[in-house]
């Protein structure tokens, strides 16, 4: 999974997460190198936040849905900035799913075994497991 976040606290904290529940990250904090650590790791998933400097989450989705071998990977962002119509923008972008900071350490790792079975995530929903 490819880690996209300048935050150093978050980076490790949802690589730690991934990778106690058997995941490989690949953390990347400078999101002008994502699209090329993604070509180059190619991820199951995606998960980008959407407040970075340099390339927006939004824009990092539009790149990757515009790149032949990544735009069917799945995306999950994340934002400490969930405003009227962010859900529609995120989504527009190319996210199957998104979570608000500060995070839910359940919610989370929910989510992420959610897109990996390759279910999109309705807005509003819980994201709870079957």
């Amino acid at each position: 999974m490819l880690v996209v976040e300048d935050n150093a606290l978050n980076i490790k904290l949802f690589c730690d997460l991934l990778n106690a529940h058997g995941h490989e990250t690949e953390p990347v904090t400078d999101s002008r190198e994502a699209l090329d650590a993604a070509r180059s790791f190619k991820p199951d998933l995606v998960i980008t936040d959407i407040q970075l400097p340099y390339v927006t989450g939004i824009e990092l989705m539009e790149l990757l849905r515009a790149d032949e071998e990544l735009k069917d990977v799945p995306i999950m962002a994340v934002t400490a900035y969930a405003a009227a119509g962010d859900d529609e923008r995120i989504r527009a972008a190319g996210a199957q799913a998104y979570v608000s900071k500060p995070i839910s350490v359940m919610r989370f790792a929910e989510t992420v075994d959610q897109l990996l079975e390759g279910g999109r995530l309705d807005e509003g929903s819980n994201h709870s497991s079957q």
